[in-house]
């Protein structure tokens, strides 16, 4: 009598990102005229979850699935308290449109990696990000580490807004405009959940 055949145990772990460990911002910068006496404000993103498998047989079959409330989007910095309540209402209302799109979503399912030390990785996610609308292939570069608990990566990638049909706002009759280009800068820490 033969043995069954028993499937090959499941060699991915699953982490959930922890929000309150994690940190997400955006830098926008001032153009044009008058930019020097403008601000470049910075924007934190207050709620996000999601998932994260790793294969560390085959990191190409690694995922992630990020998901940002639109409206948990503050300002901080650079920006002077009085003003932030009038940047914050313009940024959700004329930028984001945050109550017509609640959530901005990446997703990469094409991941590449090099083990750089033990449980230290520099990863190249190639994924899509869903913005105002519109779905737009997005890479992002980080360092990894992982252990036993837990999953770290770091990193920062740059962003158009005209790719996804991003309004640019103006102040000053034109003489200062925010410029197209943005930076992202991200801390993210997840547990691992098996």
């Amino acid at each position: 009598m033969t043995s069954p055949i028993r499937p090959e145990p499941e060699l991915a772990s699953r982490y959930r990102i922890d929000a309150g460990a994690s940190r997400l911002t955006v830098k926008a910068f001032a153009g044009g005229l008058f930019s020097a006496l403008a601000h470049n404000p910075t924007v934190a993103v207050q709620e996000l979850s999601g998932d994260i498998t790793v294969d560390p047989t085959a990191t190409e079959r690694s995922s992630l699935v990020l998901t940002v409330n639109a409206e948990s989007l503050t300002v901080v910095g650079d920006v002077a308290e009085h003003d932030r309540p009038e940047v914050g209402r313009k940024m959700h209302d004329e930028v984001l449109e945050s109550r017509r799109f609640p959530e901005i979503v990446y997703e990469c399912s094409r991941v590449s990696a090099s083990r750089t030390g033990e449980g230290l990785y520099w990863i190249s996610l190639n994924g899509e990000l869903s913005l105002h609308g519109e779905t737009r292939s997005q890479v992002v570069t980080a360092r990894v580490s992982i252990d036993e608990t837990s999953l770290k990566a770091s990193g920062d990638c740059t962003l158009r807004q005209s790719d996804y049909g991003i309004k640019l706002v103006s102040a000053a009759g034109g003489t200062v405009r925010v410029k197209d280009e943005l930076k992202l800068s991200f801390e993210i820490v997840a547990r691992r959940q098996d």
